[in-house]
């Protein structure tokens, strides 16, 4: 098994760990990048990172590729005319999705965070290059703008909203960048999250070469 021979290569290494932490750090790190990390593993996964990098997107193909039911943040946050639903409301329909013993739930609200991360035991952190992301980021909100798709709640992002507003998803997606990807690695670090298992993806190649290695 990948476990047992990285394990005794470590030992024949004599590799002095001061903290057994680090060395499960090591572990996850080498079975992300052999695509090792099973499946039977993940039975609830949290899928965050910024807007327009395709956390839902990837979500609903893992949650085809391993039968799982889908929870999308956004559908549980967004009243009809984009009135924000109340905390409590909020929480209180994630907490009813989250039942399950099996599920994947993407999106970055902070707010519940200990809601969701509290019940994961996955979250997969889509770290792009924010030109990829800006570049999926366009060509998706000129999509819903010129079909006019419905989202959640009968809600529509309109040309209007998209790029002459102070709510424009590419103004957001700008601002919130380098925030997430300063605060992503020091919540992961916490002493509530250690539980998880982070798998850090840094380019939609690398997700869909980590996609087809996933199976059910």
């Amino acid at each position: 098994m990948p476990n047992t021979f990285l394990l005794e290569t470590i030992r024949k290494s004599n590799i002095m760990w001061k903290d057994a932490r680090l060395a499960s750090h090591f572990l996850t790190i080498y079975q992300q990048l052999k695509g090792l990390i099973p499946a039977e593993t993940m039975n609830r996964i949290s899928i965050v990172g910024t807007t327009g990098s395709g956390k839902t997107t990837l979500a609903r193909a893992i949650a085809d590729r391993l039968q799982i039911p889908h929870v999308e943040l956004d559908a549980l946050q967004w009243e009809p005319n984009w009135v924000a639903a109340s905390d409590e409301v909020f929480r209180d329909r994630i907490a009813h999705s989250l039942q399950g013993n099996r599920w994947v739930v993407d999106g970055n609200y902070s707010r519940v965070q200990d809601l969701v991360w509290g019940k994961a035991d996955t979250v997969i952190w889509l770290d792009y290059p924010l030109p990829t992301i800006m570049r999926q980021l366009f060509k998706r909100t000129v999509y819903r703008s010129l079909t006019n798709q419905e989202l959640w709640n009968g809600n529509r992002e309109t040309w209007r909203m998209s790029f002459f507003s102070r709510d424009s998803i590419l103004l957001w997606a700008l601002r919130t960048y380098r925030k997430r990807r300063r605060t992503y690695p020091l919540l992961f670090q916490k002493s509530e999250y250690k539980h998880l298992q982070i798998i850090h993806l840094r380019s939609p190649a690398q997700t869909q070469n980590w996609l087809q290695r996933l199976s059910s």
